[in-house]
């Protein structure tokens, strides 16, 4: 019994010794805890100079993603060509220049939405027991899906702002023309379709103004508006008004006569997406509604005469 006691009482010393060990001491013999030590951890990283935090005080978008940005968008830039970064920023000024997009973050964008999918399709193909073939064909589907999503988004943009310029075209003209009849002259009629009006034709519209401002010529100006549209009407505007100051046409006349056009013209879309309505709906109507139809009327008399046949 005496032996055990003194094993125990020795086995506790060494278990405070390893401790105190463990623990350490600083320099004047003091035992310094974990939290001590974190203490002192801060208080040197708050006490050193700029140069040596800087690293640690930049956002994690500068220190992480930024680098993979300008690596993905490199590795685009040589699998796309010279003049791919060219056709982007047309593109983007098509679409007006959604907020965020840039040349570089399309590219980048395509090749990490790429590598994405691709790791992702890796993983679904083998956790979901696919054969070899319909394996490939599956990663390289959504490897093309991730290289290709952001042209995809800037031709849903071109094609609705678009319509909403197509749309919003008539009514434009027409403040331009009351204004212009009324003593206006055509840049300050502008500047009542780009003040009282909201949408991507104003903002287009403003534009051209601060390009005229800046000292680009009003001809220059609407010939930029027409190439960073895919609008036809607006062409023809462009078009119509920069002869009307090339010849000295009454720009009154000319607006009033682009009106009526432009009227017409939406009048007449109006009238083909009602034509085309009917041929539409046949479709749906042979697929889905006629079947429907087929097993509520027909559906009682073969339950019927299913009957009848088993009676005999």
């Amino acid at each position: 019994m005496t032996l055990l006691l003194v094993l125990g009482a020795a086995l506790v010393i060494l278990a405070l010794v390893l401790v105190s060990a463990s623990l350490g001491t600083t320099a004047g013999g003091q035992a310094m805890t974990g939290v001590d030590r974190s203490v002192a951890l801060v208080q040197a990283l708050t006490n050193s100079p700029k140069e040596l935090t800087k690293e640690y005080d930049e956002p994690f978008a500068d220190r992480v993603m930024k680098p993979l940005q300008e690596k993905a968008s490199k590795l685009a830039r040589r699998l796309s060509g010279g003049d791919a970064p060219e056709r982007i920023r047309k593109r983007l000024d098509v679409a007006g220049n959604p907020p965020g997009w840039t040349v570089e973050r399309v590219q980048a964008g395509k090749t990490i939405g790429a590598i994405a999918l691709f790791l992702v399709a890796g993983l679904l193909s083998t956790a979901m027991g696919m054969s070899f073939t319909i394996k490939i064909l599956f990663v390289v589907c959504a490897t093309l899906v991730g290289w290709f999503a952001p042209n995809l988004y800037l031709y849903q943009k071109v094609y609705e702002r678009s319509l909403i310029m197509q749309r919003d075209l008539p009514d434009a003209i027409d403040l331009m023309t009351i204004s212009v009849e009324s003593g206006l002259a055509f840049d300050a009629a502008v500047q009542q379709v780009a003040r009282n009006t909201e949408g991507p034709l104003a903002d287009e519209f403003s534009r051209v103004l601060r390009e005229m401002q800046i000292g680009q010529g009003r001809a220059a100006a609407l010939r930029a508006l027409a190439e960073r549209t895919e609008v036809e009407d607006v062409k023809s505007f462009v078009t119509s008004m920069v002869q009307a100051d090339s010849f000295g046409i009454p720009i009154a006349n000319v607006l009033r006569i682009q009106s009526s056009e432009m009227r017409t013209k939406r009048r007449q879309r109006a009238e083909e997406k009602a034509q085309k309505v009917p041929v539409k709906m046949t479709v749906p109507l042979i697929f889905c509604i006629l079947p429907s139809l087929f097993i509520v009327v027909l559906g009682p008399a073969a339950i019927h005469i299913m009957d009848s046949f088993k009676g005999i």
